[in-house]
């Protein structure tokens, strides 16, 4: 489990193919910043823009670290499959604090950046999302973007997505990969845990 509070920015300076063809993952070498990795052992989990992956090999020196990411995470997810910043997370430790929400750390979509700019100090980001995920998106509720634990302003239902409007503050934007999008980047979205399964319910009580 996470939180969706950023810890730190990481950069994935390696990509590497684990076969050949489209059926084979990535194995990334990340960076992270000096002593992020302390107390890190391998199979540890740690959350890649709101992807939970598996610590798979350990350099704490080079402040680096692997991670295999499967053919179906990387359809399914958006910025793991090429070197570029990356917002890190480790996995939540009993009797941390819980500063953001419940977070499981898998993708449940992609969406597109519609716009993002300057609304006073602040900085609004609008998101396309896709129409599944419509139900599921409330205002005021929270919404996880590139493993951020972010709060929902608004939400306009359109035929074919749903248009998110969500506040970013200065902080937010100086310490997460936030602050590097633009018109047309695509983010990874995990809507809140809760709202997932009283879809399921619903779901299943209709059935």
């Amino acid at each position: 489990m996470f939180t969706g509070i950023i810890t730190a920015i990481g950069t994935i300076v390696q990509a590497r193919p684990l076969g050949a063809g489209a059926a084979f993952g990535l194995r990334l070498e990340i960076e992270a910043p000096p002593g992020y990795l302390t107390g890190v052992a391998l199979g540890d989990s740690i959350a890649l823009n709101g992807a939970c992956m598996t610590v798979t090999a350990l350099d704490a020196q080079r402040n680096r670290f692997d991670v295999d990411v499967s053919a179906e995470s990387l359809a399914r997810t958006a910025g793991l499959n090429q070197p570029g910043r990356v917002n890190l997370e480790m996995a939540l430790r009993v009797g941390d604090p819980l500063g953001g929400h419940l977070v499981s750390g898998h993708v449940d979509g992609v969406s597109s950046v519609a716009r993002i700019g300057a609304v006073g100090e602040s900085t609004e980001l609008l998101l396309r999302c896709p129409l599944e995920l419509a139900p599921l998106i409330a205002v005021k509720g929270s919404l996880v973007v590139n493993g951020v634990s972010l709060t929902v302003n608004s939400v306009i239902d359109t035929p074919d997505s749903c248009v998110v409007s969500i506040n970013l503050i200065p902080h937010t934007m100086a310490h997460t990969t936030l602050g590097d999008l633009r018109s047309g980047s695509l983010v990874n979205l995990e809507v809140d845990l809760i709202a997932r399964y009283i879809a399921r319910q619903l779901q299943a009580a209709k059935a």
